[in-house]
């Protein structure tokens, strides 16, 4: 007799959702991925570029069983620096430069289609939208109620766990938190990416080349009064560029962080740009094609994130301020670590390996969103608590050294090669307090300021 297999249904098909079906499929679980939109994506309206951390890369090359890959479709980012302009002159100067980043840059829609690729065609319901859900009186099983789209049917999925991997909105998360609500940062970010495939000899690529001369290798943070923006290059010659704007909270419409632009509004974004940002930016920014808004939001950490045969991973579990270019990364790791508990406790253990997978991705998630939150304040020249403003001009080496991505609580350096791979996770827990992490072939102990992890594939 063929023993049946466990099944999980993922709702949510972006990256959280899919690398979610990665890390379960291969540790023997079954898997249904019921996403809304009614096919793959092949662009990215809500996402642009993104930064894999090494263990990230780690994880996604295991997934992929061919980690040159991975390689192709990003570029590295092996410097972090965050430097200052003068509005009104527009001078540079440096604030800090960290050489050994170690980040690679990767296109949302890039990624999302090499991790679809590597799985089964069949277990995506595309169109499929998400309505409700059932547990059974023993808690063994839920049932998932869904609609098709294309047709108005209603269908209804069984299985043994239910995973929310449905974003910062989750209908699932407000099933069980209604009083949970997101926190509105104080400012949007406007985004886009300039695809220059060729037009390498442009005015404007050799004008922002020689205004960020380590475009290709570096992740540039570039801070004003009041505001910030972010410049990096990512793969098939295209510019990733993020402007913050301090503004109230706008009224969000459709279940969605991203707002509708008009041609009116984008004009005036180039305009605010034009007081701030030396001509290379702007020029870059003019010259992109559709660019967006978001709104951005994060929330306040959660106390639980499992309840019975229902867990939440991705932004479901963590709504994150982009700053700390953990929101991709954290989900991979969620799926891992969740797969992972999942194979040690097995499916007759399924409560315990959902109280294994929180009580790993709890403290981690909890002290990252809240870092996040006060690099973005910090860097939008925002208030902290018994803190001032972040000074440009007059900032100590201290002061600018807390603007680096590396102080990131759980930072990972290290890299990924084709032969396996050695990261660290940077850091230092409260007095007597262990942090148990089964993430891959063993249980971890953090209880020192470094913790090796190897990965083999």
């Amino acid at each position: 007799m063929i023993e049946k297999k466990a099944k999980a249904i993922i709702v949510g098909g972006s990256i959280a959702g899919v690398s979610c079906a990665h890390a379960l499929t291969s540790v023997g679980w079954e898997v249904v991925v019921l996403e809304k939109t009614s096919a793959r994506p092949t662009g990215s309206p809500t996402g642009a570029g993104l930064g894999l951390d090494p263990l990230a890369q780690m994880l996604i090359s295991s997934w992929l069983g061919h980690p040159q890959l991975l390689q192709q479709a990003t570029l590295p980012l092996k410097i972090e620096q965050n430097q200052a302009t003068d509005g009104s002159t527009k001078v540079s100067w440096t604030l800090t430069r960290d050489e050994e980043f170690n980040l690679r840059a990767a296109h949302w829609a890039d990624l999302h289609a090499l991790l679809y690729n590597a799985l089964p065609r069949d277990i995506f319901f595309w169109g499929h939208q998400f309505i409700s859900f059932s547990i059974s009186e023993d808690k063994t099983s839920v049932k998932v109620k869904a609609r098709v789209l294309q047709n108005d049917e209603i269908i209804e999925i069984d299985g043994n766990l239910l995973v929310a991997a449905d974003g910062c909105l989750s209908l699932v998360r407000q099933s069980f938190l209604p009083d949970t609500k997101l926190r509105y940062s104080g400012y949007c970010a406007w985004r886009g990416v300039l695809d220059f495939s060729g037009k390498e000899d442009s005015e404007t690529v050799k004008g922002i080349r020689k205004a960020y001369p380590d475009l290709g290798n570096c992740l540039y943070f570039d801070l004003s009064s009041g505001t910030h923006c972010v410049l990096y290059e990512v793969p098939n010659k295209r510019l990733n560029w993020l402007f913050c704007v301090n503004q109230p909270e706008p009224e969000l419409k459709q279940n969605s962080v991203t707002l509708k632009v008009s041609e009116d509004m984008i004009n005036k974004m180039i305009q605010e740009a034009e007081k701030v940002w030396v001509p290379e930016f702007v020029r870059v920014m003019k010259e992109t094609m559709n660019p967006f808004l978001n709104a951005i939001y994060d929330c306040d950490p959660l106390r639980q994130i499992f309840w019975d045969n229902v867990v939440l991973i991705g932004d479901a579990a963590h709504p994150i301020t982009p700053h700390g270019a953990r929101s991709t990364n954290m989900s991979i790791l969620d799926a891992a670590v969740l797969g992972k508990c999942l194979e040690k406790w097995g499916v007759e253990n399924l409560l315990s390996a959902l109280e294994d997978y929180q009580s790993i991705r709890l403290p981690v998630n909890s002290e990252q969103v809240l870092y996040s939150r006060r690099l973005g304040r910090i860097k939008q020249g925002l208030d902290l608590p018994n803190c001032k403003p972040f000074d440009l001009k007059n900032a100590s080496p201290e002061d600018c050294n807390a603007l680096q991505q590396k102080n990131m609580p759980f930072f990972v350096v290290g890299k990924a090669t084709n032969r396996g791979a050695a990261a660290s996770l940077r850091w230092r827990p409260p007095e007597g307090q262990k942090l148990k992490l089964n993430i891959m072939d063993g249980t971890i102990i953090a209880n020192s300021l470094m913790v090796q992890l190897r990965v083999e594939y």
